[in-house]
């Protein structure tokens, strides 16, 4: 049996096939504007890693921001729970999770394998992945090179704003008084951590704590999180498919609520559409 779990995220899209006892297949995709068409896209690359026809697949469970834009899925379920669900699979001694997206952070609390408690920071782009996508444009830094960049800090700057705006003003102005680039950046990440560090502190901080989103791809981040929780963090191998992998085990475990007949009708009621998206650049259509 073989079931899947689409996160649809403000900024990333992440697929997931599974079978009863192991990962089968993954993709991460850029999200862009049309959710739907690529809800499509990304069934179908992750079908062909695969190695596995549509009509295979047993459950579908979608996920995340844009999570009612599946047509072919079966169920719902929030981020919250999904994410909690992969980081448990992944590693059962986890209590604490902090989960740094494009446009959102959340602090989630696990007992037992349960959700238990959790916060969310979705009303300001501060500790997020927007806020360093900002300072990157600003200081002339590729996004995925900053962090790495940062750990080569003696004096990091001192960023009181916490404010996207504000802190990229603060930004500016440093390198006009000739703070060099990577100080900048490691008082961008503690100012960041600050922010999350106090936001997840609300629901108590408890070992084991894992980082995941794409925030965990950011080794300067992840240092100065470590700074402040005061023992260090668990990183998945892929942080960004927790929520996806989530709703994967989701989806296997609804599989057993449902008889044969009934797998055997949604499979022929769903179906994927071809579709064709444009470069902007170059106004080809590719498949």
């Amino acid at each position: 049996m073989f079931f899947a779990g689409l996160d649809i995220g403000s900024t990333i899209t992440k697929v997931v096939i599974k079978n009863q006892k192991q990962i089968c297949a993954t993709v991460i995709k850029p999200t862009g504007a049309e959710h739907r068409r690529l809800a499509h896209k990304v069934m179908e690359d992750a079908l062909a890693e695969a190695g596995v026809p549509f009509e295979k697949i047993d459950y579908i469970v979608a996920t995340g921001y844009g999570r009612i834009n599946v047509p072919f899925a079966d169920h719902q379920v929030t981020e919250i729970t999904c994410h909690m669900r992969g980081v448990n699979w992944l590693f059962p001694e986890v209590k604490t999770i902090i989960d740094i997206g494009g446009q959102d952070s959340k602090g989630i609390k696990v007992k037992n394998g349960k959700l238990s408690n959790f916060i969310m920071n979705d009303k300001c782009a501060a500790g997020t992945g927007r806020f360093l996508e900002v300072i990157s444009d600003v200081l002339g830094v590729r996004l995925e090179d900053i962090g790495e960049l940062s750990l080569r800090s003696t004096r990091p700057s001192d960023i009181s704003s916490l404010c996207t705006v504000f802190a990229e003003q603060e930004a500016l102005l440093r390198l006009s008084e000739g703070t060099p680039v990577e100080d900048i950046l490691a008082g961008i990440h503690k100012a960041n951590a600050s922010r999350i560090y106090s936001m997840v502190s609300k629901i108590n901080i408890e070992k084991e704590v894992a980082i995941t989103g794409g925030g965990a791809k950011n080794i300067g981040l992840c240092k100065a999180l470590e700074e402040k929780i005061g023992f260090p963090a668990i990183v998945p191998p892929e942080p960004l498919i927790t929520g996806a992998l989530g709703a994967a085990l989701i989806a296997g475990e609804e599989i057993e609520k449902i008889s044969a007949d009934e797998l055997k009708q949604r499979a022929k009621e769903r179906h994927l559409e071809a579709v064709t998206f444009f470069d902007d650049e170059s106004n080809r259509g590719r498949t």
